[in-house]
């Protein structure tokens, strides 16, 4: 655990019991005891089940490289709280983070609900981007969107929903059109909505949304790739909306994840934004997103890292991987609330091996249970149990051999253990 992590955990460990508490009534009080600062910051609102994230990531890449200052928000962290908040891709500082943080407890009534853990950074991240004046931010929803504690903005610039697909089914409703109905509730009056590819479900709960609030609508079609380079390192370029760009992200879900970036931008240039095509081609150019498809190294190995945690993100990743042509070491660990057998139906394959490893510091899925249902689903794998995450990847950088990609996924909580390990490793590396 990093110093930063640490300290800001203690902070917040108070307010972790409260959980998962969605409702706008506690954010809204603790908004207004701090100033409304939210009020003072223009925002674009970014809800969906997969593809928050490098949206986010895109945006507020491509808002930097026009020289705007941009206020980024995203949720969960990989390796430290300070992630979640950023200007200009920078993470802010833990000295202002604590004291931020510290302000927004200081503003807690004792006569009103406590507020969440998520609420308290939520409010602190208002509070930074106030006092910062950032130009613009780029806000991705905690969970859900309708009662989500992001959305108390009545005004944003833009709307965006990446994606649908059944997830958090616990607090959102057990059907497409439950879940569109709590994420479409970002959507605001006469505001503009982008809108990713969605199930037909989903599509006829966002039309009468949309309908009903009168919102200018960009329904984004893929990406298309004009140009692929034979060379392993050359990124390939693709074309939206008339620009054509490189595309830094891996997974052929970027096609529609960088074309909602575009048009979100277009958006705002038509409202008198300025933003030139050479500052999107630098700002998608030099967009990073950690965990995501991601190739990365460990003890001289490479291998990819991905969240992987619900049955969509899970069919995106192999896409990616059947384009390998290569069978699979997978290291993987899942929290107890996720689709276990469809996201193992979406990745396992005959000739694959299978390392499970806990989830750590969460409600994990005991590994020796995920492998009872993987060979259920799949017997031709080779399937096998560890206590941590650093015990499977050791074994299953000992069993590789050329035939195999090794693959880390299942949960960004993993994907987050693997990157504090790997940091961890490469700083002492780098002291002796």
């Amino acid at each position: 655990m990093t110093d930063s992590t640490s300290a800001i955990d203690i902070l917040l460990a108070p307010f972790h019991q409260f959980g998962v508490n969605l409702g706008l009534e506690r954010i809204q009080a603790l908004l207004a005891a701090l100033g409304s600062p939210h009020q003072s910051v223009p925002i674009i609102h970014v809800a969906g089940t997969n593809g928050k994230g490098s949206v986010c990531a895109y945006l507020s890449s491509m808002l930097s490289a026009a020289g705007y200052k941009v206020g980024r928000y995203t949720s969960p962290h990989l390796v430290d709280w300070n992630e979640r908040i950023c200007i200009d891709n920078q993470p802010i500082p833990t000295d202002v983070a604590l004291e931020t943080i510290d302000r927004v407890i200081a503003a807690i009534s004792p006569t009103t609900p406590t507020p969440t853990q998520f609420e308290i950074v939520t409010a602190a991240m208002w509070l930074y981007f106030a006092q910062s004046r950032v130009d613009i931010a780029v806000i991705e929803v905690g969970l859900g969107g309708r009662l989500d504690a992001t959305n108390v903005c009545e005004s944003p610039l833009a709307t965006i929903i990446t994606s649908i697909s059944l997830e958090h089914w616990q607090q959102l409703g057990d059907t497409i059109a439950k879940i569109t109905w709590e994420k479409a509730g970002i959507l605001k009056p006469n505001c503009p909505a982008i809108i990713g590819t969605l199930p037909p479900d989903a599509v006829a709960v966002v039309t009468e949304r949309i309908a009903a609030l009168n919102c200018p609508t960009t329904w984004v079609k893929p990406a298309v790739t004009t140009e692929t380079s034979l060379a392993p390192s050359a990124l390939p370029w693709v074309e939206s909306g008339g620009i054509r760009f490189p595309l830094t992200l891996l997974g052929k879900m970027q096609l529609t994840n960088s074309a909602i970036a575009i048009a979100t931008i277009e958006r705002l240039r038509q409202a008198g934004w300025e933003i030139s095509d050479a500052a999107i081609v630098s700002g998608m150019a030099n967009t990073q997103w950690l965990g995501r498809i991601q190739s990365t190294t460990w003890d001289g190995h490479q291998l990819l890292i991905d969240g992987a945690h619900n049955t969509a993100a899970a069919i995106a990743l192999r896409q990616y991987i059947d384009t390998l042509n290569t069978p699979i070491s997978w290291v993987m660990g899942m929290l107890s609330t996720k689709a276990h057998l469809e996201i193992f139906r979406a990745l396992l394959r005959p000739g694959d091996r299978l390392y499970l490893v806990p989830v750590p510091g969460h409600s994990s899925a005991a590994p020796a249970t995920l492998a009872d249902l993987a060979r259920s689903i799949c017997a031709d794998l080779s399937i096998d149990t560890y206590p941590d995450l650093i015990t499977g990847l050791t074994a299953a950088i000992d069993t590789a051999t050329n035939t195999h990609q090794l693959v880390v996924c299942g949960s960004l909580y993993l994907i987050g253990d693997f990157l504090k390990l790997k940091r961890s490793i490469d700083l002492d590396t780098r002291s002796d």
